[in-house]
């Protein structure tokens, strides 16, 4: 299995697997032994068979809407969004919609093409663990998460900015 970071920095295995969008005409093949992330609107169409599972969590896109899980967002374990690409920044967006105008409570994961030097502004959008890419070195990520002390903008860590933390 493959190894996830923690807003910690913690390295500890992943016992989620992704599953792939199925292709036109095939179904959504969710494995029996493991929980499971399945595309968020996959989720939203057959809600009634996921009822009260947690074993099941969902994963956008980069141009998929958080929208879909308003109100329903906290009956997910775990929400993950993909970022299909390192320059694709949508995925920033998306956690900080889930994180404060949806109210997500529970573990937001950042998946896809997910590198070290991304970590800490992953964080400060509110994703609270990182399945890096396979190249990349999971021992590194602890000092990737915390490389600068302070950050200059409100986030999801700190609703002040620094201009106004320093003044106080």
């Amino acid at each position: 299995m493959p190894d996830i970071i923690t807003q910690d920095g913690t390295i500890k295995q992943d016992i989620w697997v992704t599953v792939p969008r199925p292709e036109d005409g095939e179904s959504l093949d969710i494995p029996n032994d493991q929980p499971a992330l399945i595309p968020a609107d996959l989720w939203l169409a057959g809600k009634e068979h996921f009822e009260g599972r947690d074993d099941i969590g969902v994963w956008f896109d980069s141009h998929d809407e958080p929208e879909l899980l308003e109100g329903l967002a906290n009956e997910l374990t775990l929400i993950a969004v993909n970022f299909p690409k390192f320059s694709d920044g949508r995925g920033y967006s998306i956690a900080r919609l889930l994180r404060e105008r949806f109210g997500y409570k529970n573990e937001l994961r950042a998946i896809g093409d997910v590198l070290l030097d991304q970590l800490q502004f992953m964080k400060r959008c509110g994703f609270d663990s990182y399945a890096l890419r396979e190249d990349k070195d999971a021992a590194k990520a602890a000092r990737s998460l915390n490389f600068f002390s302070q950050g200059y903008q409100a986030a999801t860590d700190t609703d002040v900015p620094l201009f106004r933390r320093r003044a106080s």
